[in-house]
C-alpha cells in the first residue's frame, strides 16, 4: 500500500517550494492536484497548480462521491472551494504528495487509514518574515488582492493553532522548521525516504 505525504503550513511558511523541490528530488510520485472554484492566479495552470472548476461541477462531483474531503473559505470575492477528488489517487500503485490542511490531512486519514497518510507540517517561528514573504508574492500579482492577503494571515493563526495541532496528531516529529531551506528540506526527505523503505520491505515480506 501506497502513502500519501501531506504537506501543510501557514501561508508563506514555504510549503510550496518545498513542495516544488521534492516533486524534483522524487519524480516517481504522483501528485494529487486539488480542485479548486477560486478564479486562476497568473503565472498557475490549470490541470498543474489546480484543476479549476465552477460550482456547479463540484456539487455534482459532490452527489456523485467523488469528493474525499473540501473545505470553502468566505472571500472578499465570494466564496471559494478547493478539494480532493478520489478519482486522483490509487494507494495500490502509488506514493502521493500533496499540499493540504489540517482539516483537509484528517479527512485523508478518515478516508483511506492513518497508516497511510504522512503528516509533514512546515512552520516558520517568526511571523514577520512570513508576511514579508506573502507581501513580495502579492505584490508580483496583475491584481494584487491584499484584503484577502490580510484575512488569509489572519484565519491562519486559527486554523493551524496549536490545539488543532494537537487534536489532528501532528507531533514534533511531523513538525519541520523552515529558516534553512535546504536543511529543512533534506530532514523531510530523510522522514519521507524512512516511510518509503518501510512500504518497500512490507511489500517484499509479502511476497
Amino acid at each position: 500500500m501506497g502513502k500519501i505525504f501531506c504537506i501543510m503550513g501557514k501561508s508563506s511558511s514555504g510549503k510550496d517550494s518545498l513542495f516544488h523541490m521534492l516533486e524534483q528530488d522524487y519524480p516517481d510520485m504522483k501528485e494529487i492536484v486539488l480542485y479548486t472554484t477560486r478564479p486562476i492566479r497568473t503565472g498557475e495552470i490549470d490541470g498543474v497548480t489546480y484543476h479549476y472548476v465552477d460550482d456547479e461541477t463540484y456539487y455534482r462531483m459532490k452527489e456523485e462521491n467523488q469528493i474525499v474531503e473540501a473545505r470553502s473559505y468566505h472571500t472578499e470575492h465570494g466564496i471559494w472551494t478547493y478539494f480532493t477528488s478520489s478519482l486522483e489517487i490509487d494507494l495500490e500503485n502509488n506514493d502521493y504528495l500533496q499540499i493540504n490542511t489540517l482539516e483537509g490531512y484528517q479527512k485523508l486519514k478518515d478516508y483511506f487509514g492513518t497508516e497511510n497518510v504522512v503528516p509533514i507540517y512546515v512552520e516558520v517561528k517568526d511571523d514577520g518574515i512570513r508576511l514579508q514573504r506573502a507581501l513580495t508574492r502579492e505584490r508580483n500579482e496583475e491584481h494584487p488582492k491584499y484584503q484577502e492577503l490580510c484575512r488569509r494571515f489572519l484565519a491562519d493563526q486559527m486554523d493551524f493553532s496549536e490545539e488543532k495541532l494537537t487534536s489532528v496528531g501532528i507531533t514534533k516529529k511531523d513538525r519541520f522548521l523552515n529558516h534553512d531551506f535546504m536543511a529543512c528540506l533534506q530532514t523531510i526527505e530523510e522522514k519521507i525516504n524512512e516511510h518509503r523503505s518501510l512500504t518497500k520491505a512490507n511489500k517484499q515480506y509479502h511476497l
